[in-house]
């Protein structure tokens, strides 16, 4: 297996977005480690921090058919997944497919859709279908649904629940820029057409599956493997949660971790890798207790005790 090709796509990738979203080149791997595992991912953040221009970029940069939901509280289930129209010169029924129907998926401002309309995506982003008038309708390969979430605005939003966001094997806080980054962000928009409308194909779509699997030939040594599972069972044993992460979590882990190795251009996992990926995997699944939300306990607070107090194996690959 030629993990070379992995990494190689990762820095095309990487190269191409960074040409509208700088200074963020963390988040973008683990975006791409997220696609390589065949996850879905859920960008949280303040409004302005350029998540659609990301999602934007990151589906220009792959060639994808590419479809954009605007969430709004009379978003429909059928405005996602389509609907079946009657035809009367045939006398039948067509169904009209809806946007979940194409391969990269943006869910803008997920929050804001009811939980019915919510609900109509957990078909598709677990089992790669939809259901539309009793009948199965497969989703095109790859599938890759990536949705956003403005965290701080409560008025009007409904809350993703905890089943519908473990279905994200990610979530990513994008941050603000830093001072050079956003300085030549301004410089760059100076001009009436926004540069995200130049982004390119910068990788051939026909090759994303060979690299999605080769992606699952990662070695994960035993070693490396019990450290990833010693931080979930430290996650359900954490006081300061209500649950812990479950086995959807764990496998979650295990295949972004060796996507990220890839992009690293290593054919195997460290427990670096782990640690690097623990946070995208954890953030969304931890479920506070009542007492951490009252005492102002972060998600990300909690990670960074599990993963402080969880002895770090010496690891030398020997392959």
């Amino acid at each position: 297996m030629n993990t070379l090709s992995v990494a190689e796509f990762a820095e095309r990738l990487r190269t191409n977005i960074e040409k509208v979203f700088l200074g963020k080149a963390a988040v973008i791997d683990t975006l791409t480690a997220a696609f390589l595992s065949r996850g879905h991912v859920l960008l949280e953040d303040v409004p302005g921090t350029g998540k659609t221009i990301l999602a934007r970029a990151f589906a220009a940069s792959l060639d994808l058919s590419f479809a954009r939901i605007q969430c709004t509280p009379d978003l429909l289930p059928a405005d996602i997944l389509g609907v079946s129209v009657w035809q009367q010169n045939e006398g039948v029924f067509v169904y009209r497919p809806g946007p979940v129907v194409n391969q990269f998926v943006l869910v803008d401002e997920i929050n804001r859709a009811t939980p019915r309309t919510q609900a109509a995506l957990l078909e598709a982003m677990a089992e790669g279908q939809i259901s539309v008038d009793g009948k199965r309708v497969l989703l095109p390969e790859p599938f890759f649904v990536l949705s956003t979430e403005n965290p701080v605005e409560f008025e009007g939003t409904f809350p993703l629940p905890e089943a519908q966001k473990d279905r994200f094997m990610v979530s990513i806080n994008i941050g603000y820029p830093d001072h050079d980054s956003e300085a030549l962000m301004l410089e760059n928009q100076r001009r009436v057409s926004h540069p995200v409308n130049d982004i390119t194909r910068a990788v051939d779509a026909s090759e994303i599956t060979a690299l999605q699997e080769a992606v699952t030939q990662i070695h994960v040594d035993p070693t490396v493997r019990n450290y990833l599972l010693s931080l979930i069972e430290a996650s359900r044993q954490e006081s300061a949660l209500r649950i812990g992460l479950s086995p959807r979590g764990s496998l979650a882990l295990y295949r972004a971790s060796q996507a990220y190795a890839a992009i690293r251009n290593r054919d195997f996992v460290t427990p670096e890798d782990v640690k690097t990926m623990a946070g995208p995997v954890f953030r969304q699944r931890l479920l506070l207790s009542s007492e951490s939300v009252v005492r102002g306990i972060t998600p990300d607070r909690i990670i960074e005790s599990i993963l402080d107090k969880t002895p770090v194996p010496e690891y030398r690959n020997a392959t």
